[in-house]
């Protein structure tokens, strides 16, 4: 066996950066559950990883009973070990980063207040970050815009909300549960959770024609499950701001993400959990021939790194 074949044998063994990260965030918290929190995975799934990390060193780095963690000897000396290993990764995919990237101007489209879900502003955080001198332009569209804006390459880049149009690529960020935006005075938003059954009476605010229609559907939930067809209103609006004034006068509902509640409130507005509503998702969405151009290969894989267990989600209880 040559030195290179043997060097590639012994490293089929080694611990994983990910693996890493997790015990750190463990020798922190002392908690499977809040350390599993704070890395967006299941309390499983960290746990697993855990486990693999102590076969892999062939060491016990945690004694685990049903009220605590404890760190083992081999858990405590193996900290400062780990911290460098994690920088020296981080520090590795910063200079490819760096590499990849020259500094120039990325267009990333937009809409509402999309941008301020985590974890969006740390993504452009880090981006600016490891590449520095970049000049990032967020652009902010309508609903009928986002998507067309990025179809006729305005944009570099763009996040969207699910649907999306069939010939663009994705990257999922935000996942969640949605709610039922109702006027205040409405005897429903008295309610602590809703069913679309609650709401088969309720005039849905329609969206713009100049929207795609499965789009449209998604967000009306039309069909119902139970085939009960929708009503709507006469209003047909482009964007969300554009109809908080119509639900506020009492004569029509949304059916927005439960993020909405947080990002848009308004007096003479209630947000009440829809419990049977599909969830929502939010993208980072690119053409697939501008996928390798070197800012828009430096977004995604900055996104990707920051979300390597997957989606965040919000407010699902």
């Amino acid at each position: 066996m040559t030195r290179g074949t043997a060097r590639m044998a012994g490293h089929q063994n080694a611990p994983t950066a990910q693996q890493l990260n997790f015990f750190l965030t463990l020798t922190e918290e002392l908690h499977f559950g809040r350390s599993a929190q704070r890395s967006y995975t299941s309390q499983a799934a960290f746990s697993q990883q855990i486990a693999a990390l102590e076969r892999r060193l062939g060491l016990r780095l945690v004694d685990r009973t049903t009220r605590r963690v404890d760190l083992t000897p081999a858990g405590t000396a193996l900290i400062p070990h780990a911290q460098a290993v994690v920088a020296a990764h981080d520090s590795l995919h910063d200079a490819a980063r760096r590499l990849h990237a020259p500094a120039g101007r990325l267009t990333i489209g937009s809409f509402g207040a999309v941008t301020t879900l985590a974890p969006i502003p740390a993504v452009l955080e880090e981006l600016r970050r490891s590449v520095p001198g970049l000049d990032i332009r967020v652009r902010r569209h309508d609903f009928a815009e986002s998507p067309r804006a990025l179809l006729d390459e305005d944009v570099d880049a763009a996040f969207l909300f699910q649907p999306v149009p069939p010939d663009v690529q994705t990257l999922p960020l935000v996942t969640g549960c949605r709610c039922a935006a109702l006027a205040s005075t409405d005897p429903l938003a008295e309610r602590d959770a809703l069913t679309l059954a609650d709401l088969r009476h309720r005039p849905v605010i329609g969206w713009s024609p100049a929207i795609p229609k499965n789009w449209r559907d998604f967000w009306a939930a039309d069909p119902r499950p139970d085939g009960t067809p929708v009503c709507y209103t006469a209003h047909e609006v482009a964007d969300y701001e554009d109809a908080l004034a119509v639900i506020a006068l009492g004569e029509g509902i949304q059916l927005p993400p439960v993020s909405a509640g947080t990002l848009y409130p308004r007096p003479g507005i209630t947000y009440v959990d829809v419990k049977d509503l599909p969830p929502w998702t939010a993208v980072l969405a690119w053409l697939p021939k501008n996928r390798d151009k070197p800012l828009v290969s430096a977004l995604r894989s900055t996104a990707g790194h920051a979300l390597e267990n997957g989606p965040l989600r919000y407010g699902c209880s």
